[in-house]
Parts: C-alpha cells; structure tokens; sequence
C-alpha cells in the first residue's frame, strides 16, 4: 500500500515523534510511504524515515501552528497527483491546508484520513487559546474528511458533541516501541551525582504548567542527592531558569535531539512528573512508562485514563502544586513504591499502548476505508 503522508519534520514537537514512529513503522511493514511537510532549511531529524520527500512552501511554523505560502496548495495538488497513493494520511498540523485537504483528495479520488493531535483539558471544558479555537475550527471540517484518528474515548465523546459524525471518528491510541524503550543501564545519575532522579520532558510553555512543578519542588525542600532534570524548550524556559536553578537541584537541559541520550535519561530516572494544563495522549508518558518510570500525570487529555488502575498516580489541575508537595519527598524517600509503580507503567504499556498494536489498528483501518471506496466505485460504475 503506498502512503502519502503530511505531517511536521520540524520544529521538534508530539506531532513531529508522531510522524516519525509512524511512518518507520510502515515501512517496517512493507508499506510504500512519501512524506510531504513544511521544508525549510534545517538539521537531520534523529532517525527520520528513509522515503521520497516532498517539500511544501511556507511563510511560518512553530510547535504549535504553521502558514503555508499561496502556491504551498498547488504544489501539495501536483504532487499528489504525481505520487498517486492509495491513500492520504494527514497528522494535522493546524495550518490553512488542513481545511483544504479534503476537497484536494475529493478531486482526486484519493481516500483521505486525518490524525488529529490537539490537546484537551478533561471533558468539554477547554481552555481558551489555541486549544479552544482549534475545536472550535476544526469539527464543521473533520466530518469532510473520511476517518479522523483521535487517541482516547474521551476525546471522541468531545468531537461528537461539537457535530463530527460519530462513524468517522477512531479511538487509535498513541503507541510506543516498548523493545527500544524499555529499562536498561544508565549512567545518568552518576553523571550528575543524584541519588534519586526526577525528570519532566517536554514543552516549556504556559499549558504544561511546569512553573507548579518547580513551585512545588522548591517548597518541598528535597534532598540534596535529589536533583530535577528539565528536558525541552519553550517560550518560559529563560524566566522560570532565573529562579530555579542547580542551588534547588534543578537542572536545564534544554532540548535533546539525541533519542538514545533522551532513552538514556529516561532509564536512570525514578519518577517522571507531567504537569500539563492540556494533553492529547502525552508519547513522552509514554516512553517514560515503557522505560519502567513511575509516572505523575494530571486528568487532562487521555493521560489520565492510561495511568488508572494503579499504573500511576493521577494528579488534579486544581491541586497539582499541592499534591506534588506532598509526594516529591514521598517518593523520594521510599524506592519501593517507585520500582512497584514503574513496573506497574512498563505492563500498562505492554497490554495497551505498543506501537506495534497501533500499527496493526491503523492498517485495519486503512484496508476499511479502502474497502469502502472501492464499493462505492462499483456501484458508481
């Protein structure tokens, strides 16, 4: 089966891990795949997927949003004109060209599915910003497209109350490769003289709330052999690293492109603490459970309901900064409960969130819209 597949290469962001996985999977699988994304002058993306590239104009991108250039929809039409895929799979990237895609694929006669990644607080009750515009936006177009990929059961119920045809919508978890990421040797805490090791990774921005975890920390007074690596870059990064600093045993790494040194930290780590306002299907949790963490996390998005039943501790938005207070010098002071929780986290991912089980589900659902199409071909015949 031959996948055109558009999506983030950079700059470093859930979209862009998502992409990667997914396609070097494919290919595993004997699949044909061409990626299509936003090109601009930039460094190799670690392990990126060795397959026909197509680049596509653009006046901006971030993490967050991108804006395509006026010619960005003719080159995007020509070339899938050109490649002829079977099909289109999209991890939207909340650009103008999302909303075009389907009447392109239309025209075309190319089935089209869509993966779409923005994160939601618990329920309907969303933030206001990008997250709140992007539902708002996005549900009168999703029904255009011919599946929509969304990580939890939660986030269907949202996208169907705001009008997406329920039929359309398939609950796909995250996967994670629980073979490369798995626990392991590592040096991590020699190297930065700890005792017990306490990681967050990922964005330094306003909705991961990791000013309450630094917070937190501070007025938990830990351990000098107890040290916080922060792993990622953000918008907040430079004011929050004024104020909390290596004399509270916190410790700035900024973003590390390296996946074998990210893998590296993960398995020295014994707890990893995701404070986030907002999530999808956090695949650093992820990769953080299948290493044998113990994982803190808050009830937004679907991270919530991956750590329930005791395969880690689930913190509320309201209280996070309290309830981290509470546990930081728990869990640093009694290893035990931190090996039981990790070893709990690992099995968690094994029965529920491998990549290997996500890829199997997409190929399934690939085979159906394609099973679909070509019915109703023969009956328009």
């Amino acid at each position: 089966m031959h996948i055109a597949w558009i999506g983030k290469k950079s700059p470093f962001c859930g979209n862009v891990t998502y992409s990667r996985e997914i396609t070097n999977s494919l290919l595993d699988r004997g699949h044909q795949v061409s990626f299509l994304h936003f090109a601009q002058e930039e460094s190799q993306v670690d392990n990126w997927p060795n397959c026909p590239e197509v680049s596509l104009p653009f006046i901006y991108k971030s993490q967050v949003y991108t804006i395509p250039t006026l010619k960005a929809t003719k080159v995007l039409t020509q070339s899938l004109r050109n490649l002829k895929p079977d099909i289109v799979h999209a991890s939207l990237t909340l650009s103008p060209l999302d909303f075009i895609l389907p009447e392109i694929c239309e025209e075309l006669n190319i089935p089209l599915i869509a993966t779409f990644h923005t994160p939601f607080a618990k329920g309907a009750k969303l933030v206001s910003g990008t997250q709140f515009l992007a539902y708002q936006l996005y549900a009168p177009f999703l029904g255009n497209y011919d599946r929509v990929i969304v990580f939890s059961q939660i986030q269907r119920e949202l996208l169907a109350r705001l009008s997406v045809p329920e039929p359309k919508i398939a609950v796909i978890p995250n996967g994670v490769n629980a073979i490369k990421y798995s626990p392991g040797i590592s040096n991590i805490k020699a190297e930065f003289q700890a005792e017990r090791l306490f990681v967050y990774q990922g964005r330094i921005s306003p909705e991961k709330n990791v000013e309450s975890l630094l917070r937190a920390w501070k007025h938990a007074e830990m351990s000098e052999g107890s040290k916080l690596l922060v792993v990622g870059n953000g918008p907040l990064k430079p004011s929050l690293e004024t104020f909390y600093g290596s004399e509270h045993g916190v410790i700035w790494l900024g973003f590390i492109a390296d996946e074998n040194r990210r893998i590296e930290i993960l398995r020295g780590t014994d707890v990893f603490i995701l404070p986030s306002l907002v999530e999808g299907l956090s695949l650093s949790l992820l990769e953080a459970m299948a290493c044998g963490i113990a994982c803190l996390a808050t009830n937004v998005g679907a991270d919530g309901e991956v750590l329930e039943h005791g395969a880690g501790v689930v913190l509320d938005t309201r209280t996070t900064r309290s309830q981290l207070r509470t546990l930081l010098p728990l869990f640093q002071d009694h290893p035990e409960i931190t090996t039981l929780l990790g070893q709990k986290a690992r099995q968690r991912v094994i029965e529920r969130y491998t990549l290997s089980n996500n890829i199997t589900q997409l190929e399934m659902l690939y085979e159906e819209v394609l099973g679909k199409q070509q019915v109703q071909l023969t009956k328009g015949a």
